[in-house]
């Protein structure tokens, strides 16, 4: 099985329960939910498996060293106690990440080159000779983080952002983080068990990474690097057999429809389409929302309309007002679910929501709402729930107290040492956003925007190209 060690999935804010049920699936333990974060136990095997099948976490870390400072020097002494040869050799790079919370230390990026100079001293101590730094494309990604006085040093097994699925080959304007979309799919529960349909689809995200979950496609099957595949105990092998392994895919015989009123948009669309192999399942056309006479049977609606934000509408409220009247005269026994900003774009919408759901889109604090599209009277409507709810209810076995039986259960806390994720933002809002919680800004000894992704020819990923089950000529 071999060594069990603790790890953290960073996420976006709103999506952690997903993430968790993600990582269950997995068989991590000792599971438990932070802020943008959930921590979990498990082995190598687990860690390469999170980074390359979980759709809604943005980077997987693994703390390797958990300590308290008030001042720089502190920190300098305490990652020196650090075995660094565990991850580190004299022929490798490495870069430093320094995300600080705390009035003690008011030179973050300081923080970050002591956390340097205490790794090439400890090298230089031992062997007379220091590995060197890179802050293009290193060998090794490190984090610091430190809140109050708590500090963990970690090591980031995934380098570049795991939102960065490596099949998008173009966007249109404000295009939706890939983990987002994901995780507002899983939210609804479909799994690709009838049609799909985005409306107002832009670049084509929400309709690709449901087309991937209705197959069951890894969404790391396109990526053309891990940071984990420059680590020292690399194991190609069982990375192959994890990156090969086809057996949880599966057939989806519905479509994703997607549509835009921008010709530009469906053109993006397509071609990131095609990059993920995925023109056999999802069907394009240039078409305003309001043009929409028929929906095909079954169905379920998810979209992001413009806010008015960074895409201008000359009627922003008459959109949503149009948008309810489609749904209402169109999508009958669909459920609709909308992300969106302004409360009054909502309201225009003119139907009540069955769920509401806070996420964040880049920056902005957004709702995603769900709305129940039955037909007939809601009276006759809602007697059928009512009844299908008893009849589930009598086929679940219930305790002599009443309850059913409880599933895995996760425990929510905010340790220190459990949520020095949460703080390392700004390469998981998209477009730059700025974060939910407002906190000091951080200092960066290497910049996200410095990582660079290598060339395929030169990827471990060559001559992986799988068996022809999506890939396509």
């Amino acid at each position: 099985m071999g060594e069990t060690f603790e790890m953290v999935a960073k996420t976006l804010y709103g999506l952690e329960e997903v993430l968790a049920g993600e990582l269950t699936a997995l068989g991590a333990n000792d599971i438990q939910i932070g802020r943008r974060m959930v921590s979990f136990t498990g082995n190598k095997e687990l860690l390469y498996r999170a980074n390359f099948c979980c759709r809604t976490a943005l980077r997987i870390l693994m703390p390797v060293y958990h300590f308290k400072a008030k001042d720089a020097d502190t920190v300098y002494t305490e990652v020196k106690k650090v075995e660094w040869e565990k991850y580190l050799t004299l022929d490798k790079t490495f870069a430093i990440d320094s995300v600080i919370y705390s009035e003690d230390f008011n030179h973050s990026k300081f923080v970050a080159y002591r956390t340097k100079d205490a790794i090439a001293d400890y090298f230089f101590e031992k062997y007379q000779k220091r590995p060197s730094v890179r802050v293009n494309n290193p060998d090794l990604y490190i984090n610091i983080h430190i809140s109050h006085n708590d500090c963990t040093l970690s090591i980031d097994s995934s380098g570049e952002s795991l939102h960065k699925r490596g099949y998008r080959v173009g966007q249109a304007e404000a295009p939706l983080n890939e983990v987002l979309a994901a995780g507002m799919i899983l939210m609804t529960g479909w799994k690709g068990e009838s049609n799909f349909i985005d409306p107002m689809c832009g670049s084509g995200t929400l309709l690709i990474e449901a087309a991937m979950i209705a197959l069951n496609i890894a969404p790391g099957i396109h990526r053309k690097e891990f940071a984990f595949q420059k680590w020292v105990d690399y194991d190609e092998e069982l990375f192959d057999h994890i990156y090969n392994d086809d057996s949880q895919e599966r057939e989806f015989t519905f479509k994703c429809y997607g549509s835009d009123i921008s010709q530009q948009a469906i053109d993006i669309a397509t071609e990131n389409v095609r990059s993920a192999g995925l023109r056999k399942y999802i069907e394009l056309e240039t078409k305003p929302f309001q043009q929409y006479t028929e929906a095909p049977q079954p169905g379920i609606l998810i979209t992001n309309p413009p806010y008015g934000e960074r895409i201008s509408s000359r009627d922003l409220l008459g959109l949503y007002s149009m948008i309810g009247e489609r749904l209402k005269h169109v999508f009958m026994g669909y459920n609709a679910w909308i992300l969106s900003y302004k409360e009054e774009c909502f309201d225009k919408i003119g139907l009540h929501p069955s769920e509401c759901i806070k996420l964040m889109n880049g920056s902005l604090e957004c709702e995603y709402r769900q709305y129940e599209m039955f037909e007939g009277k809601k009276k006759e409507f809602k007697k059928k729930e009512e009844l299908k709810n008893k009849q589930e209810e009598t086929r679940t076995p219930r305790k002599e107290n009443g309850q059913r039986p409880a599933g895995p259960r996760i425990k929510k806390v905010d340790k220190p040492e459990r949520r020095f994720a949460a703080a390392h933002r700004n390469d998981e809002d998209w477009n730059g956003g700025r974060s939910f919680e407002k906190g000091p800004a951080k200092m960066r000894y290497r910049e996200n925007n410095d990582r660079k992704r290598f060339d395929r020819r030169s990827s471990s990923f060559d001559n992986k190209k799988k068996k022809g089950r999506f890939y396509e000529d």
